[in-house]
């Protein structure tokens, strides 16, 4: 375990609840530079470790189990135990760069991947026979997802508020964003990157809404 993979973690978790590394600390109770770059080295230039009494009120104010917060240490994106998709014999899957993917040709009416354009990754044993890989590029999913992480989606997955998502619109515009809230007329999307918009959108806007059940971080 590292000290950037501690602190990493720390911004993921502000950034699923919408906030920033000093919004989290508010939140938790603590003062607004407890997680500050400028903290997370000892005047030496020695990295610092965040304190474990910090840690606790944290998770104790986002509601984050530990086991949950080591796997965003770890960077694991498994589904959960007793998840939601059945372990088959692993094999490959296709792969595509998200900026690619609002190119024309690559999904079917379904959202489903189609076509020769695709490159191809070795899947970690999830089950959904239509699920593709899309590579992340640029900042926009950061510190949650970096530029070059690989995200597996499952079309087919069941979604509930909360998870990560890939959204494709009518305008061809696809987007990685966190489901806040779905209702018969309206999806709100929070962004995974607080200096990114977060977008609310009407049903008949949205081509398709799959589910990030992976991701190699």
């Amino acid at each position: 375990m590292k000290h950037e993979d501690i602190w990493r973690a720390l911004d993921t978790l502000a950034a699923e609840h919408g906030l920033s590394a000093s919004g989290l600390a508010r939140r938790a109770g603590l003062d607004a530079t407890t997680f500050n770059p400028s903290k997370r080295r000892m005047p030496d230039g020695r990295a610092r470790w965040p304190s474990t009494e910090s840690l606790a009120k944290v998770l104790e104010a986002t509601g984050a189990s530990l086991e949950g917060f080591t796997a965003l240490v770890t960077g694991a994106r498994a589904l959960p135990a007793g998840g939601r998709a059945t372990p088959v014999t692993a094999r490959r899957i296709p792969l595509l760069g998200l900026t690619q993917a609002s190119g024309e040709g690559f999904f079917d009416d379904g959202g489903y991947p189609v076509g020769g354009g695709w490159d191809e990754m070795a899947l970690p044993e999830i089950a959904d026979p239509h699920a593709y890989a899309l590579e992340i590029a640029g900042t926009s999913t950061e510190p949650v997802f970096r530029d070059g992480d690989v995200v597996i989606v499952s079309p087919v997955a069941p979604i509930r508020r909360g998870d990560r998502v890939v959204v494709r619109t009518q305008d061809g515009e696809v987007m990685v964003r966190q489901l806040t809230r779905r209702s018969a007329r309206r999806v709100d999307l929070r962004s995974l990157n607080p200096a990114y918009p977060d977008r609310s959108l009407e049903l008949p806007q949205v081509t398709w809404l799959h589910r990030i059940v992976w991701a190699s971080q």
